[in-house]
């Protein structure tokens, strides 16, 4: 990257004192890491658990990754050409709304392109995923459910009756088509069943 074109502090406004210095720090290290590393790019992460994230970040220790606090890191990086820290960095800055992330690193587009598109995991589904594969249940009992969990199969709405005590469904029931994206009753239904998914978190 380019000479920093400015290295001031930023005066941040309406916060407490310990608030200011976390944005202060926030907006020094991704300045930092703008002087170290030759690329940043944006992306947005799907439902992505806690835990996930973690484990990328211990995979890509060569690089950096900083999650949400948009303004902020508009802030760090420049809001236009006038106030940018670095020659272009303020066209990063219309990239960083809703639920995205910023990763700074050495690494070529075509190394990070190809990590992420093959990042999978494979856990329960939640609404907003979207479904890998369809899933069919068939008419029958579901003994593996107790009777008292009828009701709230049949408000997930399942097609579901109690027959001599036992919880049945009474026709086939399609969960999800493949492509689809998933309501939040049917994401309860997979983790019911207890049906893991592949899931592609990163855009």
């Amino acid at each position: 990257m380019p000479k920093s074109k400015r290295d001031k502090k930023v005066s941040l406004t309406k916060t407490t004192k310990k608030g200011l210095e976390a944005k202060q720090n926030l907006i020094e290290e991704l300045r930092k890491c703008a002087d170290i590393y030759r690329y940043v790019f944006v992306f947005s992460v799907e439902n992505m658990r806690n835990n996930k994230l973690k484990d990328i970040r211990t995979a890509w220790k060569h690089s950096r990754f900083f999650f949400g606090k948009n303004k902020v890191m508009m802030i760090a990086l420049g809001k236009g050409p006038t106030d940018e820290y670095k020659d272009n960095l303020h066209k990063v800055s219309k990239f960083l709304r809703g639920e995205v992330g910023v990763l700074f690193t050495n690494k070529t587009k075509d190394e990070v392109q190809e990590y992420f598109s093959n990042f999978k995991e494979v856990d329960y589904a939640r609404a907003g995923n979207v479904a890998t594969m369809a899933m069919t249940l068939d008419e029958g009992p579901l003994e593996q459910f107790p009777h008292s969990m009828e009701p709230q199969l049949r408000q997930l709405g399942l097609p579901t009756a109690l027959k001599k005590g036992v919880v049945t469904l009474i026709k086939d029931f399609e969960v999800c088509k493949e492509g689809d994206t998933l309501t939040p009753e049917q994401a309860r239904i997979l983790v019911i069943i207890s049906i893991k998914l592949q899931l592609s978190c990163f855009d």
